[in-house]
């Protein structure tokens, strides 16, 4: 996590907020980071359109 990214989640907040807020603003954005490093692994993403067929087989699972 950059201190850039939480200082525009601090700033993103309104100004009266709870410190649970800005934790998990903070928790979610590095997640996210922590996602997006993992998907350019190789072998650790898939195409658009597999994606959809995922979708649509447990869409259909359910």
């Amino acid at each position: 996590m950059t201190k850039e990214q939480v200082i525009t989640s601090l700033q993103n907040l309104p100004d009266d907020f709870q410190l649970e807020d800005l934790f998990e603003r903070l928790l979610f954005v590095q997640h996210l980071d922590e996602r997006v490093a993992l998907s350019q692994q190789p072998g650790n993403s898939v195409s658009f359109e597999e994606a959809q067929r995922l979708i649509n087989d447990a869409s259909h699972a359910a």
